[in-house]
Order: structure tokens, then sequence, then C-alpha cells
């Protein structure tokens, strides 16, 4: 039988790799925590251990793997690049003798230059070094401030079979996997780090198509699981036959390793792996949320979180997720009622707190508040009370929810939507205080929708009950901030779906206002929505991070100026 040589970098302790007709993959898509680097290799040895068990020939790791994704600036630091490669070496010698080969993502510095590396272990030894050559710079992504473009690469030999190894960016165009295909690469791997949005999985897989039919290559997609502060990263690793059929699924939102085993007969390479359905977009918006936010309080290490219950649809949401998440043992929920608070809020909160198992207290703010306007009294004398007034009430609780925290260490959750964070309706220091916003790329609509889709759904991975957990006249009262007598919130702002659709070409599809008006929408009414869109911008730059679910989530995908005179006069 004939044999080929290692493909590149060290000399391997053997010298040759038998040519096989028959080739494993372990696809991990594990959770890896930022920055910690030896918590990562030790995920990577385990992993290891499985594949080896599975009878793998090789262990396919995501994208930066060992330092986590993605980086940003830390990147930068000198003893973090060498720290990610000592980790590497040292991974490297698991593979010795008839061990399963390791692929996996490291940042990787070479004659002075940076790169987003994957390395080929094998023989305990780094065998191959490749760096991507399409870095990233639009949306969440910064690459090209951190990374050096790597060249055009060639295919790696593992277990001498030549595969083409682009990584994540790469196969977003079609130059790389032209290149590979070219210099001989019999199949293609691609490790990724790949963040969810409410479209990823459709979009994804028509990437993978394309470079399938302009290849002629079967091609294996394993991606990241897990949240890292706004980005959640969904797995939902998969691999298409080179006639574009689907050889393997796996699941959404969780960590899993399945062999993905690699056939060669007269018409080149067949995939053949186990398939799991994917999740519906409700189930995949819910699970983004979920895991962003529990992935947030423990790799942060919080014991648990805090919360205001008003009674309302945003906060009994949030409580739902954070149960979900945490459990509900590790969730305190506080009611905050003022004189505007109704009876029927009063129920609303104590019958979602029951529902989901939680702590309950009730703290009544009228004693700060009053405090605060008669320290003000003879400042404020001879004015009209208003929205003043209006956000003192928010900015008490908002003090007593971080006191809370502060005394018991609880992370507080805000509970702000979209819609709201978009126009402003929201207190500095009040509603707005909180360490992570499980709903933030919200909008109010997508919010009472999701929130009935939970009462009858019970999505995987959720540590909270079944049925009703959000009481049902929470989701059908109008909505209020309760700040004064009889308010609701259509007293400042349009009703939720006109509110919503306007925003949503405002921000996601950037359109003109002609083109809004086009839709139905009355000119004044989208020019003042406009406004209140621009002048906003200095509240989100305060705000809490929050679950990127869209494509134009408030904070890495969408950075506008604070100071902006623009508007547009169409």
């Amino acid at each position: 039988m004939p044999v080929v040589q290692a493909s590149s970098g060290a000399a391997s302790k053997t010298g040759i790799k038998r040519v096989t007709d028959k080739l494993t993959f372990s696809l991990a898509q594990l959770n890896p925590i930022l920055g910690d680097l030896s918590g990562n290799a030790a995920k990577a040895r385990a992993a290891h251990t499985v594949a080896s068990e599975q009878g793998a020939d090789c262990l396919v790791l995501t994208e930066l793997f060992i330092s986590g994704y993605p980086p940003e600036d830390l990147v930068l630091k000198p003893a973090f690049q060498v720290a990610c490669r000592a980790e590497v070496e040292k991974l490297a010698e698991v593979t010795e003798g008839d061990a399963p080969a390791i692929l996996i993502g490291t940042p990787w510095v070479h004659d002075g230059k940076l790169y987003n590396a994957v390395c080929l272990l094998d023989n305990g030894e780094v065998q191959t070094v490749r760096y991507k050559a399409d870095l990233p710079n639009y949306g969440v992504f910064d690459e090209k401030r951190v990374f050096s473009a790597g060249p055009m690469p060639g295919p790696m030999s593992i277990r001498g079979v030549a595969v083409g190894v682009p990584i994540c960016e790469d196969i977003w165009d079609s130059d790389v996997c032209e290149c590979l295909m070219e210099t001989g690469a019999e199949l293609l791997v691609v490790p990724n780090g790949s963040p969810f949005n409410l479209d990823k999985w459709d979009i994804r897989q028509q990437v993978a198509v394309q470079r399938v039919v302009e290849t002629e290559l079967p091609l294996i997609y394993v991606n990241q699981v897990g949240g890292q502060d706004e980005l959640v990263f969904d797995g939902a690793s998969f691999a298409l036959n080179a006639d574009r059929s689907l050889a393997t699924q796996m699941v959404g939102f969780a960590e899993d390793q399945q062999v993905v085993t690699a056939v060669r007969g007269e018409q080149g390479w067949r995939l053949e792996g186990p398939i799991v359905p994917v999740m519906d977009r409700d189930a995949g918006a819910w699970s983004a949320c979920m895991l962003g936010l529990r992935d947030y309080v423990n790799k942060n290490r919080f014991p648990g979180v805090v919360l205001g219950l008003s009674g309302g649809i945003d906060s009994a949401i949030c409580a739902a997720l954070a149960v979900d998440a945490l459990g509900a043992d590790r969730v305190h929920c506080v009611m905050l009622p003022y004189r505007y608070t109704s009876e029927e809020s009063l129920k609303d909160a104590a019958d979602c707190a029951k529902a989901l198992g939680v702590r309950y207290d009730i703290v009544d703010i009228a004693e700060p508040v009053d405090g605060f306007a008669h320290a003000l009294s003879s400042l404020f004398d001879g004015t009209t009370e208003g929205v003043t007034e209006e956000n003192l009430q928010s900015r008490a609780r908002g003090t007593i929810l971080m006191a809370i925290s502060n005394k018991f260490g609880h992370m507080v959750v805000t509970t702000g939507n979209k819609s709201e964070m978009s126009v402003g309706y929201a207190t500095l220091y009040g509603d707005m205080n909180g360490g992570y916003n499980p709903i933030k790329d919200l909008y109010k609509m997508q919010v009472y929708h999701l929130s009935a889709w939970r009462n009858a759904n019970k999505p995987d991975g959720t540590m909270g009950p079944g049925g009703e957990v959000i009481p049902t006249n929470i989701i059908s009262k109008a909505p209020t901030a309760e700040l004064r007598e009889n308010q609701t919130d259509q007293d400042s702002l349009p009703e939720y779906p006109v509110l919503d659709d306007i925003l949503e070409c405002l921000v996601e599809r950037e359109m003109a206002v002609d083109e809004i008006v086009e839709r139905g929408h009355d000119k004044a009414l989208v020019h003042r929505i406009e406004h209140l869109l621009y002048i906003a911008e200095y509240k989100r730059r305060q705000s809490a991070p929050g679950v990127k679910l869209s494509e134009k989530n408030f904070g890495r995908d969408r950075r506008y100026p604070i100071t902006n005179g623009f508007r547009d006069r169409s």
C-alpha cells in the first residue's frame, strides 16, 4: 500500500502515514471559557479520551478553542500568546503512538506575526499549522485589528488523507476552498466560532452548500457552543456530502461529541454520522437567551441573580429565563411597589414567582422615594411634577436592587426590551441597572410571542418547570411602567406592532424614511421615532450587555455616534 510523508511542520516520529480509505472524525462542539487556557486544555484532553474510546482517527475542536473565542484585545498580550502555545504543545503529548490526532484552534505567533491558527497534533507533536486567510471585520468581528491574514493554505495530511482545513470565515467566500481543492484536498473540515442569530442556521448551510457545489468535496462544519458576553454560540455542527446531502446534524445549544466516518469509494469520499432535528426558530431564540444568561452568570462566578418582578411582561420573561438557566434556587425576585402599583400587578408578580418557585420578597419604596422628594422640595419648589418625579421611583428601585446585589453577591438582571432601549423608554441608574440583560435584543412583540410560546413548551436544557410559568394575565394586559396614575406605555409610544416595525426598518434594515412611509406608516411618526432612536444612543452606551439575536444588536453590531446631528429629511 502506498505511503505519504507528513504534510509539513516537525517531522513525525514514524516519518510516514499509511494511506487509508476510511477516516473517522470525532467532532467536539464544546463550551470553552475565554482565557481559561488550562481549563480549555483539560476539556480537550477529556474529549480526546472520548475520541479514543470512539475509535476515531482525529478529534476536531473549534476555532481558537485553547484561548476561547473571540479573545478580542486579550490576544495581543504577549504573555497570553506564549501561554496558548505552551498549552497546545503540551496537549500534543496525548497524541503519541496510536492515539487519535487532534485539530485544535489557537492563537499562533510566527515570524513576529500573530495568526488565528489551527494546529494538527499527532505522534506527540505539533505536526502542521495552518492560518486563517480571510479575517472578518464586520458586525461583531474585528479580527483584522488583532490578527494577520495567513497565506492561501494547502491541505494537511491526516492519516495519509489530504484534508483541507479552512477556518470559519474562510468558507464564506470561494477563494480559500477553491485553493484547497486545487492543491489536492479530498475533503474539507471547518473549525468555527460562528455566533448565533435567528437566521444563522439557514445562512450557514447555504454557504456550506455553495462551497460543496464549487469544490465537489464533502464538508464537515464544527461549531463552538456557549455564551461569551453578548455572543452566544449554538453548536449545531453538521456535515454535507459532495452531493449536498446532509450526513450529520448535531444538537444546538449543548455540548456534544459525535463520530463522523468518511469512506472513500469510486465517487470519492462519503460521510456518515448521526442526524438530530434542528430546533425551530422560537426554541432557538429561547435557548440562546437562556444559554447567554447562564454562561454569563456561571463563567463570571456569580452565585445567582436578583431582579425586580413588577407584574409586567418584561420582568416576567426574564424571571422565567433566569429559572430555566440557573434553577429556581439561584433566582431571587423582588417586588418594589409604590403608590401607583396596582393590586393587579401585585397579584401577577406573586403568581409568577409562585409558578417559577423562586424566592419572592416585597420591599416598599415609598419611604426612599418620598425622602428624595423631600430633600429636593426646596430646589423643585414651584415646578410641575412630571418625568423627574417618575424617574425617582425607578432610581429608588435600581438602588435597592443594587444594594441586595452588593450584600449577597447576586447579579442584577436588567429587563429592558429592544423596543424600549431603541427609543430611550428606560431610566439610567434605575430600571437600566444590572449586569446582564437576556432580552436586550428582543422587540416588545417578540417578548409577548416568546412568553406565550414558553407557556406551551419546555425546551431542552431548561431547569425551570413546565406549564404556565408566565401568568396569562401578564401577557394579555396593557403594558405600563406604573409611574403615575392610570399610565400605559401607549401614552408615550405608538402601539408596539407599529413601533417595532418602524424600528426594525430603521435599525436592522437601515431604510430611508420615505421607504418606511411606503409600508403604511405616518411620516411624522417615523421622523419622531428616528429622532428618539438617535438621542437615546447615550443611554445604550451605558446599558448592560445582553444576548445578541438579530443581525444588528445594540453594541457590537451597531456603532452609532452619540453626538449626531444627522436626520433623514426625506
